[in-house]
């Protein structure tokens, strides 16, 4: 049985053709003839790259496995528009419709490593009428697809914590459990409290030495509030460089120098911001926050939920989704939203070895394209999806059964 592989004829980032050896799950050498003098003959196996485009395994930093509705069928949305209409539509729908966390997070799964990613961190639900029922779903599918995928679990309190009697005590139970991330969620909009929400959300971190990482739907002048809260906690606490803030769309607002003000806090602090590219309200401006010293803009990509039909799992077409809502036409910049979705999301989650250098872990996957602004323009078809050196996707799919 061969103890390494040969992966011929591909190229790292567009660049020249070229043969990446792997071996115990590492990416150990690249260049022509690779495999000379790294093992006895037999002792290599060869998978030919047929010259795609080599790119790092894609990392969905931010997601909900526990509530997709991949494979239940249509579902007819006719939901009202406020957050909270979407949140207590989604609570009820869970039970009315048999939402499995175990299954459908399975499904998802499936579906994300065919279009190449190889990380994921899923927000998953925890409140007073499921309890830890998504937690626990989840968890079963992070141990069954371990070795195709590595998944992050957020404890998240979608309907909120303080308004809810009972749910802060279920975040520590999630975390007991083995929850990854201490989630949070509007704390002005939902809890109502914003001091109180974020000293809970923080205190818990401390308690158990989690990272954070918060939903911020609160426009304007309400989210650079809870904005510059979270800063003074982070930089109070020592936590540079282990909190998120998710969608923050107030950093979309027309101030520029309130903006620009948010952003300098930001990068002192170490705070990362995860944007969805979205096309109906304000968003974070990309370009500043990847600028050097900046905080990571990470994009999510979201499967079809009880919140809205639109997402395919696949991080290439919210690439092109963050590309075209921040005006990202050169390509260059089409490289940028390309990190935002590959090394910016590896920041957020600190993984250890992550790229497609000698030394790094061997978790790539090869793209039918020329360059990589043509992999995010038209996020064409995935030939190849690799984790720890091992082929776990071709042609789109999974190797492996679902639910």
């Amino acid at each position: 049985m061969a103890s390494a592989t040969l992966f011929t004829n591909v190229r790292p980032a567009g660049k020249a053709a070229t043969d990446v050896l792997v071996r115990g799950g590492r990416i150990v050498a690249g260049g022509q003839g690779a495999s000379v003098g790294q093992g006895a003959p037999g002792d290599v196996a060869v998978i030919d790259g047929g010259g795609a485009l080599m790119l790092p395994g894609l990392v969905e930093a931010h997601t909900h496995l526990d509530k997709t509705l991949y494979g239940m069928g249509w579902y007819r949305n006719a939901v009202g528009p406020r957050l909270i209409d979407k949140i207590d539509n989604e609570r009820a729908m869970k039970r009315a419709l048999g939402i499995d966390p175990a299954r459908q997070s399975a499904r998802q799964v499936a579906l994300s490593v065919g279009h190449g990613t190889t990380h994921i961190r899923s927000h998953v639900d925890v409140d007073t009428d499921i309890g830890l029922a998504g937690i626990e779903g989840v968890m079963a599918t992070r141990e069954r697809y371990r070795d195709i995928v590595d998944i992050e679990i957020v404890a998240f309190p979608q309907s909120g914590m303080l308004v809810r009697p009972g749910t802060v005590e279920l975040m520590a139970d999630a975390l007991r459990l083995g929850a990854d991330v201490v989630g949070g969620l509007d704390p002005s909009g939902i809890d109502r409290d914003p001091k109180g929400h974020l000293d809970t959300v923080f205190g818990l971190a401390e308690r158990f030495g989690k990272p954070i990482d918060i939903h911020l739907h609160e426009p304007g002048e309400l989210g650079a509030f809870a904005v510059e809260l979270t800063i003074e906690r982070t930089r109070a606490l020592g936590l540079q460089g282990r909190v998120t803030l998710s969608h923050a769309f107030c950093l979309g607002m027309p101030d520029a120098a309130a903006v620009d003000g948010l952003i300098d806090g930001l990068r002192q602090a170490g705070i990362h911001i995860m944007t969805t590219g979205p096309a109906s309200v304000a968003a974070p401006p990309v370009k500043r926050l990847a600028a050097p010293a900046s905080p990571s803009a990470p994009a999510m990509t979201a499967s079809a939920t009880t919140w809205g039909p639109y997402g395919t799992g696949d991080m290439l077409e919210r690439a092109m989704f963050v590309g075209m809502r921040n005006n990202l036409r050169r390509d260059d910049e089409l490289q940028l939203a390309l990190d935002i979705c590959t090394h910016g999301g590896a920041a957020v989650m600190a993984l250890d070895g992550y790229g497609i250098e000698a030394g790094c872990r061997a978790d790539f996957v090869l793209v039918e394209a020329e360059t990589i602004a043509e992999a995010v323009a038209g996020h064409p078809p995935r030939n190849l999806v690799v984790k720890g050196g091992r082929v776990v996707a071709r042609d789109g799919r999974a190797l492996v059964e679902v639910p």
